[in-house]
């Protein structure tokens, strides 16, 4: 009779990628509970980023007076900044077009860049913020963000969701007053300190 090893290679791989896969899957619940808990994270600073996209569904909602408070808190340096990344986002953005992009630029027909809208481009501000944050919250998600040290969040269990933990636990519990478990339809469970007699 031929001898079959109990573990295959097969089986480990799966095991290694089930785990790799949970880790995974616990990674971008922490980052997405750390964004539920930190809204200030969609700051104005997250402006440069990707300018472009904040300048089509965040600053062109923006007021006057909301831009000038925006400039005073950034200072003067801040706004040439964001000026100097968004004009050299949209000098990229023409020389390499990106056919997933929400926007396309193309030259006028005096040499300015014009942006081309599609068709979900927001219609109103909450649209436009609501937009940006879903944008930035997938790159988020992604681990996109060069400047955020994700190990202080996917290393901290202060993230993870325990009410979908203590439901998990409490549901593969047993009450204290069941003694066995049903087998079948003639077998019951017994509990203890039930006597039958309804006390009114």
């Amino acid at each position: 009779m031929p001898h079959f090893p109990k573990s295959t290679g097969f089986q480990s791989r799966r095991d290694s990628s089930g785990e790799a896969k949970d880790a995974s899957v616990q990674v971008k619940n922490r980052r997405k509970r750390y964004l539920d808990m930190h809204p200030e994270y969609f700051s104005a600073d997250l402006e440069l980023a990707d300018p472009l996209l904040y300048d089509r569904l965040i600053r062109r909602f923006q007021t006057p007076q909301e831009r000038e408070a925006q400039g005073r808190a950034k200072g003067f340096s801040g706004v040439l900044e964001a000026d100097l990344m968004r004009s050299e986002a949209k000098m990229d953005a023409l020389a390499h077009p990106d056919p997933n992009a929400m926007l396309s630029y193309a030259r006028g027909p005096d040499g300015e860049i014009l942006a081309e809208d599609r068709d979900d481009i927001p219609a109103s501000k909450e649209e436009g913020e609501k937009a940006w944050r879903w944008e930035m919250g997938l790159r988020f998600m992604r681990g996109d963000d060069p400047d955020f040290d994700y190990k202080s969040v996917d290393e901290n269990d202060e993230y993870d969701d325990w009410t979908e933990q203590q439901e998990k636990y409490f549901e593969d519990e047993d009450p204290e007053w069941v003694v066995g478990e049903a087998r079948g339809d003639e077998a019951k469970a017994q509990l203890q300190g039930e006597t039958g007699i309804q006390d009114f």
